[in-house]
């Protein structure tokens, strides 16, 4: 069964912090996970936060793992571990990272194997067909030039993370012109994927533009 738990800006609300640790359903000190830092790899200081919203759950420094996606990633290297845990940072270097390393296929058979999957900004996008919505908003920007868009297509349809009302109308545009059914997150607000059910969690309701 697929478990997925998609954020606009990662353990950021209480029941987002809820369906974590249910999603792993183990109590916390047991939980290992494997820590993408990649799209954020010139911002140490959120990376040391990522890490201790983790340890402040109850999650051992010694169970979490960081891999750079600097190397060929291998699926023993992560297939003893409960959860990947990807944060947010530049969604267009983090897709060519995981292309490059293959993570893109650990990844895909870590979900088939029962593993748990949690992205923060640019690690939910990476999990659409495309990352065209990474680009909407004039924040994350394809700084290598990256042609090719397509990514994990793990979920059929795309996120916009980071939602402010000032960014309504590029947003609708944008919406308007892809072929792909669109899902909008505020901050404070993640998508709960655990099999075929998909729902809305965290601070207000689902956001139309």
């Amino acid at each position: 069964m697929k478990k997925m738990l998609l954020t606009s800006n990662g353990l950021s609300h209480p029941e987002i912090i809820k369906e974590f640790l249910k999603l792993v359903n183990k109590p916390a000190t047991q939980i290992k996970v494997i820590f993408v830092p990649t799209a954020s790899t010139k911002n140490k200081y959120y990376q040391k936060s990522e890490i201790n919203c983790l340890a402040k759950l109850g999650i051992k420094k010694r169970n979490i793992k960081l891999i750079k996606l600097n190397h060929k990633i291998l699926y023993k290297e992560v297939k003893s571990f409960d959860i990947i845990y990807v944060i947010g940072g530049n969604t267009f270097y983090l897709l060519h990272r995981i292309k490059e390393t293959g993570f893109d296929k650990v990844i895909k058979k870590f979900l088939e194997r029962s593993g748990a999957y949690f992205g923060v900004s640019a690690g939910s996008y990476i999990s659409c067909p495309t990352i065209e919505a990474a680009g909407w908003k004039p924040v994350d920007r394809n700084i290598i030039r990256l042609k090719n868009l397509t990514a994990l297509n793990i979920i059929p349809f795309l996120i916009t993370a980071h939602y402010k009302p000032k960014y309504k109308s590029i947003i609708k545009k944008a919406i308007n012109n892809s072929r792909y059914p669109v899902k909008i997150l505020a901050d404070n607000q993640a998508i709960l994927i655990t099999g075929k059910k998909i729902k809305l969690i965290g601070k207000g309701t689902e956001i139309k533009v």
